[in-house]
């Protein structure tokens, strides 16, 4: 997430205003923002000649599409079969408890925040979470912990 986004620069990436542009430029916007903005959201649509609810229907379709901030720390929790059978429902009740958040939501601080997805594709690691964009396999809310601690640690947040 870069403080100084350009909209224009992005755009001038799709020249062409092609409906086909819409995802990745959606993601190109998402890559250099964090998220998807209603404003960006309106921009991008007036861009590529695109309704508003059409774009919101396309990006509420993806999982990886954000409409707010997410955290220093994103935490990404697999529930889908393999991870749901391995209790990653238990992870996800460990950290609503332990960031006082809930699936969707970023802490106060802006430090972690919670996202529940359906898979993560790495099924034989269950059950697993991503955190910016790293694997954490067969936790438990023990080696979860520990590992939220370890994140405190790196920004000297006492837990």
């Amino acid at each position: 997430m870069q403080d100084s986004f350009d909209l224009a620069k992005t755009f001038e990436q799709y020249p062409n205003h092609r409906r086909e542009d819409l995802i990745p430029l959606l993601q190109s916007v998402q890559d250099a923002r964090g998220y998807l903005s209603e404003d960006i959201i309106s921009a991008v649509g007036n861009y590529l000649g695109i309704s508003i609810n059409k774009i919101y229907g396309v990006a509420t379709f993806y999982d990886n599409f954000r409409f707010g901030p997410v955290g220093r720390y994103h935490i990404r929790v697999c529930h889908g079969t393999a991870c749901h059978v391995g209790r990653a429902e238990t992870l996800i009740r460990e950290l609503e408890k332990l960031l006082k958040i809930a699936n969707g939501e970023t802490d106060k601080e802006g430090l972690f925040s919670l996202e529940v997805v359906s898979c993560l594709g790495a099924c034989g690691l269950s059950p697993l979470i991503e955190v910016n964009q790293a694997y954490y396999s067969h936790m438990n809310p023990e080696k979860l912990r520990e590992l939220l601690e370890s994140f405190r640690e790196e920004e000297n947040i006492q837990s």
